[in-house]
């Protein structure tokens, strides 16, 4: 009988961990591709994982921008920043919103960002 107990409340603690989970979020990539901008910050994707950013703050044209790649996978958004003297900076990112017109994600930090999509490639 108490074998019966141990068992019946290793399935309930089970069950309980399961639902209590979150569910991670899927988002389709290919609602990145176009530019992107937040405020004086840019950033221009393209369907084949590359793309480049510039802040007109800073004086920066789109012409002058900072080349990078890009991966989405599931929530994750992964920027590979290439930078002029060599080597790569990554960021990574959580997406919490990705649709055709809005983008939005936090890094590890706290921090979150926001986008509209100004123009569609």
């Amino acid at each position: 009988m108490k074998r019966c107990l141990k068992y019946l409340a290793a399935c309930v603690a089970f069950a309980l961990l399961m639902v209590s989970c979150e569910k991670e979020q899927i988002f389709d990539e290919t609602l990145l591709t176009g530019k992107w901008q937040s405020g004086t910050l840019f950033y221009r994707y393209f369907s084949d994982g590359s793309g480049y950013t510039w802040d007109t703050s800073d004086d920066v044209t789109e012409e002058e921008a900072q080349d990078f790649t890009w991966t989405l996978v599931k929530s994750e958004l992964t920027h590979l920043h290439i930078m002029e003297i060599g080597g790569v900076v990554p960021r990574v990112y959580t997406v919490t919103e990705l649709t055709a017109t809005t983008l939005k994600y936090r890094d590890d930090f706290g921090r979150t960002y926001s986008f509209i999509k100004v123009f569609d490639l």
